[in-house]
């Protein structure tokens, strides 16, 4: 136990002495990793879905106090709940390709303030249900995805803070565009967690 614990001592003074401070007009890679949970407005009985993404950002610093990041995230996103009254719950999975693009301002030492847009690509669309009697999860004709929008626009806004280049971001996504191409105008409504660690170059 105590090995572990001074390798664990090590790795965290190594990471903390190779920390680099990024100057103005340096670029930066982030690589980042977290947890969304999301629904889709304007749902009767929708109830938060939990999900996972991953990506990366790149940022470039271009005051003191403000950076800009464009990014690449894999997102699952999506919404569950009871679907009808022969359905005892139902589950929406949609995965997306995001582009966000933020800007990032630095009100403290480490802790920002973020705002932005955020284009996405509808990649896939799965939703199952249980049946109400046997209660058994059925998977639903994933052709679903013909009938959902495959570009959605979102304004994501949030707050993030950074520590011997680790950084823990915490954001909501507001969405701009009808999830369906008919019918309801329900709209993806995103929390989404994140560690991203910064490496200048």
């Amino acid at each position: 136990m105590k090995k572990l614990m001074m390798i664990a001592a090590m790795m965290v003074a190594t990471l903390s002495a190779s920390a680099q401070e990024v100057e103005v007009g340096q670029f930066y890679l982030k690589p980042m990793v977290g947890a969304t949970m999301t629904t889709l407005t304007k749902v009767d009985n929708s109830k938060m879905k939990v999900g996972l993404l991953g990506g990366a950002e790149v940022g470039v610093k271009v005051a003191e106090p403000f950076d800009v990041t464009a990014g690449l995230l894999f997102m699952m996103q999506g919404t569950k709940g009871k679907d009808s009254e022969y359905t005892k719950n139902a589950s929406t999975t949609l995965t997306y390709l995001n582009v966000p693009i933020m800007a990032n301002v630095y009100v403290l030492p480490g802790l920002a303030l973020k705002a932005g847009i955020q284009p996405g690509f509808l990649l896939t669309s799965k939703t199952k249900w249980s049946d109400n009697e046997s209660g058994k999860w059925v998977d639903y004709d994933t052709t679903s995805k013909d009938h959902l929008n495959k570009f959605d626009l979102s304004i994501p806004m949030g707050i993030s803070y950074e520590f011997s280049n680790f950084i823990i971001d915490a954001r909501y996504n507001l969405g701009l565009t009808k999830v369906p191409k008919d019918g309801d105008s329900s709209k993806n409504s995103v929390i989404m967690l994140t560690v991203g660690y910064k490496i200048p170059f």
